[in-house]
């Protein structure tokens, strides 16, 4: 530690939290007013993208299953999902909290940084060299994941819902509401770029002994059963390609996290534990 974070009374470091929330708060002010400003070519171009057929998943699963017979149809140019409003003020209400989840959102990597520039002078050198990487892992792959929610999973998800009346009745129409929409829009990007952080959670537990490789070895089954009942709770639709494309990524991200993880004192290069004999 620093000379100068020894000398620093409680006063000193409340001081310097008090400025460090200030700036944080400043900087989701400023991105929240350019969001609310720009919403309404945010709002078409970003949010409702996944409603139209021309969405660049869609057209990229419609060059994959075009030739396949068995796999659902993307390429349907007339899928259209409306949004409607009913309540007369949630519209601007919306347009409010939408601003600031894109706000923070984009400020995320600035916000860590205030986080760590608050907490680094109580480190050491090398802890200080550890958490700074992980800092920036972390902000990677929550990215990443966010990514993975905007592209895939909530596309998918709203695909599947929002065409499910035609498996009822031909006679009901398609419409969701803006509140159903924007609230399942953010749960789930979010969502995605929490679970993303996986990899990081499981390092940090590595590093205080309370996870070790053997734990994902011994709850491998586990783990693939239990992602695969959670990508059909995404996208809860009866083909096994709409499935993979949620699973996959997840399974894949459970992998990346046991490689995150140290060994045990009593684990060999497979991972299992070694057993003593007498």
């Amino acid at each position: 530690m620093s000379e100068q974070q020894d000398e620093m009374s409680f006063w000193d470091h409340l001081e310097a939290l008090r400025w460090t929330l200030f700036r944080c708060v400043i900087a989701l002010t400023v991105f929240a007013i350019g969001a609310f400003i720009s919403m309404y070519k945010l709002f078409d171009a970003v949010i409702l993208a996944p409603t139209r057929s021309d969405f660049i998943l869609y057209r990229w699963l419609c060059k994959i299953t075009s030739s396949i017979p068995f796999l659902p149809d993307f390429c349907d140019d007339t899928y259209l999902v409306h949004i409607f409003n009913v309540k007369l003020a949630s519209a601007f209400f919306f347009h409010m909290s939408t601003s600031f989840w894109l706000a923070l959102l984009v400020t995320f990597p600035y916000l860590v940084y205030e986080i760590w520039k608050f907490i680094s002078p109580a480190l050491y050198d090398h802890e200080k060299k550890n958490i700074r990487w992980a800092f920036l892992f972390g902000t990677v792959m929550f990215f990443i994941g966010c990514a993975v929610g905007y592209f895939l999973v909530f596309p998918m998800t709203l695909r599947f819902l929002a065409t499910y009346s035609h498996l009822i009745s031909e006679a009901i129409e398609e419409q969701v509401s803006l509140e159903s929409y924007i609230d399942t829009f953010i749960m789930l990007i979010f969502i995605m770029g929490i679970v993303f952080e996986l990899p990081l959670v499981s390092w940090l537990l590595s590093k205080l002994g309370l996870l070790t490789r053997s734990f994902f070895n011994k709850y491998r089954r586990h783990a693939f059963a239990g992602l695969l009942v959670l990508a059909a709770f995404i996208t809860p639709g009866s083909d096994p390609f709409t499935l993979g494309t949620v699973f996959i990524p997840l399974y894949g991200l459970y992998e990346l996290s046991a490689l995150f993880v140290k060994k045990g004192s009593k684990e060999d290069d497979t991972g299992t534990e070694i057993a003593k004999y007498e």
